[in-house]
């Protein structure tokens, strides 16, 4: 059962994801480097600190890449937010009165700011920050506070937090909220993986406060889940793609699950207006598809695909919700030469060949 909690703070309770690639990018602008996109900055970003900088800038003293970066940052971080749930978690961990701590590598001065913003310090037994290797504090933090390792889990959104824990004999749970991608994740090999820390609380409530059944086996306690999903097409012809953390960072189409007693064309309205804030008419079913044990979702899992099309009732202003990253209108030949989760591109080919077959 768990008892502690050890949390990060960046990407995993607040979002200064954007915040940090800017100050990085102005640290290797001030090198004289090539900056990076926030693709490649979360592809390349590790921690601790210094094997990053060793990478890309080793003939710069690190105090000089410290002084750059902590300056711009102050200037950025008024962007740095809490993350969604993450605050509904900490509300859940006091009502269980779980003992709470920070680990992480948060300058002192920004988790000052940050906390004060958040008010996220009155929920932490004890934070312990500006740590750059969590690996040499981690059994500090153990018996300082005489945590039992078997009681203890650990939170956090990159690998080297998912090493720490399993350099201090703890549980570890992976939150795809901040720096490092799925794939990333998986190399590390934590013991749970979760799209936010909502899904995380309900996981510990179904589970009597443990992360995995006790006594069910897997497929008893994960029955094969029906959902619905839709191709919208608006007005000038294109097709709406949405990237999410869940599906490998790859690009996909908006739905969800269907609710008990909830009819299929209704569960995806419901669904399109939630992820997307649009209408949507027209609905036209095309396939349904089995998706089981896809290595492009971010746990295992047994789906049946209910695909339509459907289009924007009205004017096309796409408004995501936050299980999604980004968004775009694109051709649908367009989309198919994206990087796109393998449903997905069933989908489109079948659209493709169903349009073929009208002209």
């Amino acid at each position: 059962m768990i008892r502690n909690i050890i949390f990060d703070w960046s990407g995993t309770l607040v979002d200064d994801l954007p915040a940090v690639w800017k100050a990085t990018n102005y640290v290797l602008s001030q090198a004289e480097r090539e900056e990076m996109s926030l693709e490649q900055f979360r592809a390349e970003f590790c921690l601790p600190f210094t094997i990053f900088y060793d990478r890309h800038l080793p003939h710069i003293p690190l105090p000089q890449l410290e002084e750059w970066f902590h300056s711009r940052f102050r200037q950025v971080q008024d962007s740095v937010c809490e993350l969604p749930h993450a605050r509904e978690f900490l509300e859940f961990c006091r009502a269980q009165a779980f003992r709470t701590f920070l680990l992480s590598t948060v300058h002192r001065d920004h988790f000052e700011v940050q906390s004060g913003i958040t008010g996220f310090d009155k929920y932490l037994e004890k934070p312990y920050i500006n740590v750059w290797d969590k690996r040499e504090k981690i059994h500090e933090i153990l018996e300082e506070n005489r945590l039992r390792p078997e009681e203890t889990l650990f939170i956090g959104d990159m690998q080297h937090d998912i090493e720490t824990a399993k350099h201090g004999g703890i549980h570890s749970c992976a939150v795809l909220t901040g720096y490092n991608t799925l794939s990333q994740l998986r190399v590390a090999e934590p013991d749970l993986i979760v799209e936010h820390l909502r899904e995380l609380r309900e996981i510990l409530e179904q589970n009597d406060l443990h992360l995995k059944p006790q006594v069910k086996r897997f497929e008893e306690s994960h029955p094969p889940i029906v959902t619905v999903g839709a191709l919208i097409l608006n007005g000038a012809g294109g097709v709406l793609m949405i990237r999410t953390h869940k599906w490998s960072n790859l690009w996909g189409i908006p739905g969800g699950k269907i609710k008990w007693g909830e009819p299929a064309a209704e569960a995806l309205r419901r669904e399109i207006k939630e992820e997307t804030n649009l209408e949507i008419t027209g609905i036209e079913f095309v396939l349904v598809q089995d998706c089981i044990h896809s290595k492009e979702f971010y746990r295992d899992a047994h789906f049946v695909l209910l695909n339509y099309t459907c289009r924007c009732a009205g004017e096309p202003e796409v408004k995501l919700n936050d299980e999604a990253r980004e968004f775009c209108w694109v051709t649908l030949a367009q989309a198919l030469e994206m990087p796109i989760n393998q449903p997905t591109r069933t989908l489109l080919l079948a659209v493709a060949k169903r349009e073929k077959c009208r002209k």
